[in-house]
């Protein structure tokens, strides 16, 4: 049996927060009714993100404690052309959010950005550059 991959699970110090910067990206998170501390998105290709407040989440995960150093886990958000890449990296940058690589022509035929969520997570956004 192979499992499925439908939820990502984002431990974040504030949940308002992470909720705003990820609006900006097109993702719209409901707080759940039962719990402030928790808040979901469903996507149109099924998948399900989650995003849960520290002091909710550690008790479900012993020993937890917040990672150091650079992102170890990327999300990856398309565009439709290179030019929205830069325009929403600019954006993001302009409204705060920390940049961890400004727009490039990456060898693999993409432009890509990376910036960090409020928490440090990786984000990475790209768009497939023109043939030629």
């Amino acid at each position: 049996m192979n499992p499925t991959l439908n939820i990502i699970d984002i431990v974040v110090s504030d949940l308002r927060a992470s909720i705003a910067f990820y609006a900006r990206l097109g993702l719209e998170f409901k707080i759940d009714e039962y719990s402030a501390e928790h808040a979901g998105c469903d996507l149109p290709n099924g998948l399900h993100v989650m995003l849960d407040t520290e002091g909710f989440r550690t008790p479900f995960l012993p020993g937890w404690s917040k990672p150091e150093g650079g992102p170890r886990t990327l999300l990856c958000f398309q565009f439709e052309s290179p030019a929205e890449v830069d325009a929403k990296y600019a954006e993001l940058v302009e409204a705060g959010h920390r940049g961890i690589a400004e727009p490039f022509d990456a060898f693999w035929g993409m432009r890509y950005a990376t910036v960090a969520d409020p928490d440090g997570c990786g984000i990475d956004l790209y768009a497939t550059l023109p043939a030629g």
